[in-house]
């Protein structure tokens, strides 16, 4: 299961469903939303795996966080907290808040969803992804026991193009957040 249908069908779609009733939104514009922020935050992830001591310290992540929690309890999502961890997440995945609002104009530029909405949803899909790749990796034990597996497990996610590499789908992302 790729990453974006973990989080979409986790607790039967209720987990999207409890994220679009906390920002007002229908069921299709929550997925729509999740579908068009999800490929930047994966692209800052492989991105950081690539850098040389990223891959240990997204396992150490895995491991020393109880991210699996985003998918599996509906009120996971609820409070400050998810907030304040998909920031600290969104600040090692895309670097700077100006990024963060970039991703969040161009997913508004695709879905029609306000961009403040999506500034707001953005650090708890940060979570969700978080805990969806948790949950695939069996908390980063998974990853780590296949050295890298989860660069192969993002790639299928990342490779628009379909030519087997993602590096050059993720620079022309990252080179869109900067074109406007």
């Amino acid at each position: 299961m790729d990453l974006l249908s973990a989080i979409l069908s986790a607790q039967g779609g209720n987990m999207a469903a409890s994220l679009g009733q906390r920002f007002g939104l229908s069921q299709e514009q929550t997925s729509a939303a999740i579908s068009s922020l999800l490929p930047a935050l994966m692209g800052g992830m492989q991105k950081n795996i690539s850098e040389e001591g990223g891959l240990d310290s997204l396992l150490g992540a895995l491991a020393g966080g109880n991210h699996q929690r985003y998918l599996e309890d509906p009120d996971s999502l609820t409070g400050d907290a998810p907030v304040e961890e998909g920031n600290g997440i969104l600040g090692h995945l895309l670097g700077s808040k100006d990024v963060s609002r970039q991703v969040a104009n161009n997913a508004s530029a695709q879905t029609g969803v306000g961009a403040d909405i999506l500034k707001k949803m953005l650090p708890i899909v940060a979570t969700m992804l978080m805990g969806a790749v948790s949950k695939q990796t069996g908390g980063g034990q998974m990853a780590a026991a296949a050295g890298g597996g989860l660069l192969s497990m993002l790639t299928p996610m990342l490779d628009r193009d379909g030519d087997g590499t993602a590096l050059d789908d993720v620079a022309g992302m990252i080179g869109n957040l900067f074109k406007k």
